[in-house]
């Protein structure tokens, strides 16, 4: 995809696009969503890092986060993948990515991962966006944008994603947008302690090519 402004203006309102200057007392426009390059990796990476020790609060584990050390293998190079980055004022404030994989078992449960295959399931992770430009709908764009690409590269058949509900506000995020698929808290002994959810495809485009926008 090409650079996407997102501005406060009615006519964003009205197509779903982000309102910047909402919430947090930005006053400013000023961001860009657009697929990420070579050079916004590093930008990336920090959004990312921060978010798994600051909010996740697991700190970087390599079977878990392997990807964020090496976006480019996990999210660049794939035809299906992609990583959506947010640009505000130059520097990289939020992060979206799709991978081609779905929920493996061990250790989320079996009928789960036999419901979202990998090959046909896209997979939304990754959506992180900075705390200081939280509350301006960028991680509601940032999910618009990755369903799109899934149906633009096409052959996916599910979206699907995971969230720890001990995030602040993650949960009721999710559930505003989202199906609950698995709630693990409910199994014998708490499962992981996450909720499994699956969104739906958007309509694909009348006349698009079916290829991802690169």
């Amino acid at each position: 995809m090409t650079g996407a402004t997102l501005d406060g203006s009615d006519r964003a309102e009205r197509t779903g696009r982000a309102r910047p200057g909402a919430g947090t007392g930005h006053g400013d426009a000023g961001y860009v969503l657009r697929t990420a390059t070579a050079d916004d990796l590093g930008g990336a990476r920090a959004v990312m890092l921060d978010t798994v020790y600051r909010d996740l609060k697991s700190g970087y584990v390599p079977r878990w986060h392997a990807d964020i050390i090496d976006p480019e293998a996990a999210y660049l190079r794939p035809e299906r993948c992609t990583l959506l980055v947010v640009e505000h004022r130059g520097e990289i404030v939020a992060t979206g990515a799709v991978r081609d994989r779905g929920p493996q078992a061990p250790p989320n449960p079996q009928w789960v991962a036999d419901r979202f295959p990998s090959g046909s399931t896209a997979q939304l992770c990754r959506i992180y966006v900075s705390p200081e430009h939280r509350r301006h709908g960028l991680a509601r764009q940032l999910v618009r944008e990755l369903g799109e690409f899934a149906v633009r590269a096409g052959g996916y058949t599910a979206l699907y994603l995971h969230t720890d509900p001990a995030v602040p506000g993650a949960e009721p995020f999710w559930r505003s947008l989202a199906r609950e698929v698995c709630d693990e808290r409910t199994l014998p002994g708490g499962g992981q302690g996450i909720v499994h959810f699956e969104l739906p495809m958007p309509m694909p485009v009348p006349g698009s090519t079916g290829t991802p926008a690169r």
